[in-house]
């Protein structure tokens, strides 16, 4: 039995709203997702209840503003499979998670003529901090390049992985929905004695994720694509790993004591969270996965799944050889992220158009202009589906795509 998708978005109030008479259809969540009720009540209630600053204060309110942002931290640790909330940083997104990374791992470890090698489908985040760190330190980026089927050309493997230091890579592309298979990308680092990064930004809202069987050195995540708040998310990494590291940023909480001649750290995770953290936003993204938790990823899973399967469907049925999807051609092995060119209209002008009808996609390079390189377009238009979506948005896609064609007498 399904989802039952009419009771779902009735959990989130901003699909109530209607944009040029139309009722809203929201497909751009793999930039960010929206918010169910139970997310804006327990900011609401934080902030009218539980509002102080944490761990320092022995107040009864600061106490309880303490105990209400820890308890986020353990729920969202939970939902991810961490054995101990105290290997979660939080953060303010994914893209400061990799920084840090870069800033503290990876000038404790890296060296001149090291190895980094990421995949041509990375988001910038897990580029570009890399690249910072090349220009700073001389180390070697290598590229995994993707196949003509939009996965990722494991052949060469070995040869790139050779005296590498690092993999990093994403665990779902958010341009083409390619699902990467991460125990067999840690295996094959490990075997080469290199650490790895996985961003798992478009994987842990939409499937279940268990990062300690990942068996990853670090994984990176944002709270507002998997129902939260914005302004928040999350680096994952064993205790001993993060113990091991320097800190990122100084002041505030990350201290335990500070001399003239010097300082002492805090311990983990605080260490890695200086000066005041989101306290109302981990609360939010404690109530996101427990949300999602209701609903049961395993579900969302499968109901997206399906969902992907029928826009496939639909979307080559009506345009047939005037669409051009990037990614895997079926359900199978890919997220519900699906970037696509209509002949003879640029992407932007398809998202302009759609808006008119109040269907929200994204167009652009999506923060992935390497990979647009080696697509050979300037940009995609892009629609993600989410548990909040149903085969009536996607046939509302498709009618407005009609009238796109029609409106540029194509």
């Amino acid at each position: 039995m399904g989802l039952d998708v009419a009771a779902i978005r009735r959990e989130f109030p901003i699909l109530e709203r209607t944009d040029h008479g139309r009722r809203l259809v929201y497909l751009d969540t793999a930039a960010t997702a929206q918010k169910p009720l139970a997310v804006i009540e327990a900011m609401d209630h934080y902030y009218r209840h539980l509002n102080a600053n944490v761990h320092r204060g022995v107040y009864t309110l600061a106490e309880e503003a303490t105990s209400a942002f820890e308890a986020g931290r353990a729920a969202t640790a939970r939902f991810i499979g961490a054995g101990d909330p105290h290997e979660l940083v939080l953060t303010r997104n994914a893209t400061e998670s990799i920084n840090l990374v870069a800033r503290t791992w990876g000038r404790a470890n890296l060296a001149e003529g090291d190895v980094v090698v990421v995949t041509e489908m990375e988001h910038h985040a897990n580029i570009v901090p890399w690249q910072m760190l090349a220009a700073e330190r001389g180390i070697e980026l290598r590229w995994i390049p993707i196949t003509a089927d939009y996965r990722l050309d494991l052949s060469r493997i070995d040869e790139l992985l050779d005296g590498a230091s690092l993999l990093a890579f994403t665990a779902m592309s958010n341009v083409l929905g390619t699902v990467n298979d991460v125990p067999t990308l840690v295996a094959a680092a490990r075997a080469h004695g290199a650490a790895v990064l996985v961003d798992a930004c478009q994987s842990i809202p939409h499937e279940p994720v268990d990062v300690t069987a990942w068996g990853a050195d670090f994984v990176a995540f944002s709270g507002h694509k998997m129902m939260g708040p914005t302004g928040i998310g999350g680096l994952w990494a064993p205790r001993a790993v993060l113990e091991a590291m320097p800190p990122f940023l100084g002041g505030g909480e990350m201290i335990r004591d500070v001399r003239k001649d010097g300082f002492t750290t805090n311990d983990v995770p605080w260490k890695f969270e200086a000066g005041t953290p989101a306290i109302a936003e981990a609360v939010g993204l404690g109530a996101a996965v427990t949300w999602l938790e209701g609903i049961g990823m395993d579900a969302i899973a499968d109901h997206e799944r399906r969902l992907t399967a029928y826009a496939l469907e639909r979307l080559t049925d009506a345009l047939g050889d005037a669409i051009t999807i990037y990614g895997p051609a079926t359900a199978e092995g890919r997220g519900s992220a699906i970037s696509f060119l209509v002949d003879g209209i640029h992407a932007h002008d398809i998202s302009q158009v759609l808006d008119e009808d109040a269907v929200c996609v994204r167009a652009g390079h999506h923060c992935a202009k390497p990979l647009m390189r080696e697509l050979g377009v300037p940009a995609t238009t892009r629609a993600s589906l989410a548990v909040y979506n149903d085969t009536d948005d996607v046939d509302a896609l498709v009618e407005a795509l009609g009238k796109a064609r029609a409106f540029f007498a194509l």
